[in-house]
């Protein structure tokens, strides 16, 4: 799941030693420079990002975010790449990534948890089973982080993390640390206000439901997360790089002829490729990397599958996967994509 804001200004950021010296001052042991961005994707595709920031506190990431909004340098900010797809020419702007250096959880009480925005979602699940509570089975084979979750309001079965949610630590693209309780989230099916304010989901407090008060045990609980995983590792690609679910679920398409992937199916795309990009045989709605594949063959197939699937159905797929230009921009992962 992504935790993203798009590139804040149009000047490139050069990473000239005294920025380096700077950044290293304000973000110690997070600074990379060079980076080849395939080799962070989940997608495994991406050119070299000139610059890369791993912030380890709430206050490095503040204090970035006020560093570059001051002078005036563009920045993005990333969480696990989940649903990314970045440019075969790499990205210019300074790139701040939330990932394993924030992922602290902690029990704040007994059905309360405190989860930093780079923790693994599957870690919080486990962590709520083993407290006794229930509620967070959905998130338990997701492959994203906390951050990322809470700003795409996502989930499977479905459902969505936001019914958990009672506050969100934010950190808005000048630096300041804010506060948005979950009625102030704009929450709808795989949404929320995170997706266009530019603030940051830095951590979030999540409330589950004790087991005993939904009627159940914490084998129950466990027995359902370990039938999700099995589930899912039989339904769902595992061993080509991909970026999860390509296209969103729409509510009324789904009631009318089913997801996506059964639409995408019945049109036969199952193994359909272009260049290292293939519409994975094990579920229609996935694009995999088989090897060598480009940001332009992914971006050509899953506009062939969605321009096929609103000629068959009058449906407009919404591609769930976003496109990260060279520039930071970011945009819905099609053709013809801005770079």
């Amino acid at each position: 799941m992504r935790n993203e804001t798009p590139a804040s200004s149009t000047a490139p950021a050069l990473p000239t030693p005294g920025l380096i010296a700077e950044l290293e001052r304000i973000c110690p042991g997070g600074v990379v420079q060079g980076l080849p961005l395939a080799q962070v994707s989940r997608w495994r595709i991406g050119g070299p990002a000139d610059l890369v920031l791993r912030p380890g506190s709430l206050a490095e990431l503040a204090a970035l975010r006020a560093f570059f909004h001051r002078e005036g340098l563009p920045h993005l900010v990333i969480g696990a790449t989940t649903n990314l797809l970045f440019s075969d020419r790499g990205l210019r702007p300074a790139c701040i990534q939330i990932d394993r250096r924030m992922a602290g959880i902690e029990a704040v009480s007994p059905t309360g948890i405190a989860a930093e925005a780079g923790a693994w979602a599957p870690r919080v699940a486990r962590v709520a089973m083993q407290m006794g509570l229930t509620g967070a089975e959905h998130i338990c084979g997701i492959p994203g982080t906390i951050g990322g979750l809470v700003c795409m309001n996502g989930g499977s079965q479905r459902k969505g993390i936001g019914t958990a949610l009672v506050e969100a630590v934010t950190v808005d693209p000048t630096g300041e640390i804010g506060l948005r309780r979950a009625e102030d989230c704009g929450f709808a099916y795989r949404r929320s206000v995170f997706q266009e304010n530019g603030e940051v989901v830095a951590a979030a407090r999540l409330r589950f439901t004790p087991v005993a008060e939904a009627g159940r045990t914490r084998s129950e609980v466990r027995r359902e997360m370990l039938k999700i995983m099995a589930d899912r590792r039989g339904k769902f690609p595992q061993k080509e790089p991909n970026c999860g679910s390509v296209f969103k679920s729409n509510p009324a398409m789904y009631d009318d002829i089913g997801p996506p992937g059964a639409a995408i199916e019945r049109l036969g795309f199952k193994g359909r490729r272009i260049g290292g990009a293939l519409c994975s045989p094990h579920h229609a709605n996935f694009v995999v990397n088989t090897g060598g594949a480009t940001a332009r063959d992914t971006l050509a197939l899953i506009t062939e599958i969605r321009d096929a699937v609103l000629a068959a159905t009058g449906y407009t797929m919404e591609v769930e996967a976003r496109y990260v230009a060279q520039d930071g921009t970011f945009s819905e992962a099609l053709l013809p994509a801005a770079d």
